[in-house]
Formats: structure tokens, sequence, C-alpha cells
């Protein structure tokens, strides 16, 4: 796979640190750097390190997705948003169950905190059904979908399963896919997982993974078969 390609596919996989410890976590970014270009934070580590996380993680050369599902009164998310803002993220989660009210005033917050600081505003992701929850009625998702469109997001969290009726009411958002798991893998606690060619295939634009690299016996070798795998699909 020529470095074009292996840029390409690495820009699109999200590196989940979900560890308690930041130097558990950023142990595993520097190692796993050369297959991943995202790095995602989310409740545990953030609730561990804070944002003293967020620095080390730009410094190696990852854009910073922050994982927090914010989901609370629009005051108190607009309020969180435009701390998060300020960060240097690139990536906030916020749920969509919330409400439209709530996910503009964390859009907003956004480009408030980042305005601020002089930095890019960080795309807001809209979580429209948890990829551990089986049972969502089959109208939530586009339902919560308009409403991250009209809220003004930038893309949605979506299962792999869903993906392609995302891009039927939404093209133009970023189709953000965790649960990835290679072919046979153990599911975990994920109800809808797809593999990464799965996911891609449907239309993703980022995955998430997570414990499919970081509970392997060797990490590297298995980020490094995820990456010789979508390079092999991408050159067919």
């Amino acid at each position: 796979m020529g470095e074009e390609s292996t840029d390409a596919v690495r820009d699109r996989l999200a590196l989940a640190l979900d560890v308690d410890d930041i130097v558990a976590g950023l142990r595993l970014a520097r190692n796993l750097r050369p297959w991943f270009g995202v790095a995602k934070v989310g409740l545990e580590l953030y609730s561990a390190a804070g944002p003293d996380v967020m620095g080390p993680l730009v410094e190696l050369g990852y854009d910073v997705f922050v994982d927090l599902k914010l989901h609370d009164i629009p005051n108190q998310v607009g309020r969180a948003s435009r701390v998060l803002g300020a960060l240097g993220a690139s990536y906030i989660t916020m749920h969509a169950a919330g409400g439209i009210d709530m996910l503009r005033a964390g859009v907003g917050g956004l480009a408030e905190g980042a305005g601020n600081a002089g930095l890019s505003v960080p795309v807001a992701l809209a979580v429209t059904v948890l990829t551990s929850d089986g049972g969502a009625p089959p109208h939530i998702v586009p339902k919560r979908v308009q409403l991250a469109m009209e809220a003004g997001c930038g893309g949605v969290v979506c299962a792999a399963a869903d993906v392609r009726e995302v891009s039927q009411y939404a093209p133009a958002m970023a189709k953000v896919v965790p649960g990835i798991r290679a072919d046979g893998a153990d599911a975990h606690d994920q109800a809808s997982p797809a593999t990464p060619a799965e996911a891609l295939d449907a239309g993703a634009d980022l995955l998430v993974i997570g414990r499919a690299v970081t509970a392997a016996p060797d990490p590297a070798a298995a980020a490094a078969d995820l990456m010789a795998s979508l390079g092999e699909r991408a050159s067919r």
C-alpha cells in the first residue's frame, strides 16, 4: 500500500482510548499512531485525566475526538460545549435524544469556545442510538438525524447498519461508526457490530476501533493487520 493510500485509511480510523489512566492512554496512542489518525477520549479516560489528555494527543499528531455524549438541559450543554470548544478537539459528541434546542446550544457553544481560543470549530457529532441498544424502534434514527441536521451538527454517530439510511437523509453529514470488530471476533457489549470493510462499504467516514485492537495480545500487530486488510480492499 502506498503512502498516500496509507494516510487516507489512517485518517478514517479512530483509536478508542478506553482506559482509566492517562499514562496508559498516551502509551497506547504513541504505540499505535502509525495506524490511526484520530484518538477518541471517552468518559472513562476523560473522568480520569480531564482536559489534560488533549494537548499530548494533539502533539502526537492526532485529531482528538471527545466522546462525552453530552445530554442535559440546553443551558448546561451550551456552557460545557463552550469549554470543550476551546480545548483543541476536532470532534465532540452530544446525544440527539436531548432534542433540537439542546443540540443547537451545543453547536453554538462549540463555535463560541473555539472562536474565543482562535481554534477551528470542532465537528458536532449527534449520537443517534447507542450501539449497545438493540431494541430501538426503526423510526428513531431518521428522526434524530433530522434533528441533527436542523441543529447544525456536522455529523452523526450511528451503527453500520444505519449508515445507508442516514446517507439518504443527510448525504453531506459525516457518518461515524463505532462497534467495529474483525470478522468472527467477540462483539462484547455491541448489539450492532460490523467489520471495517462492511462499515466502509456502507459509506462510513470514520471508524471507531477499540478493543478489537487495544485488547489484542499484540495491539500493534492487530492494527497493522487491520490497515493491511483495508489497504487491500482499497486497491481492488
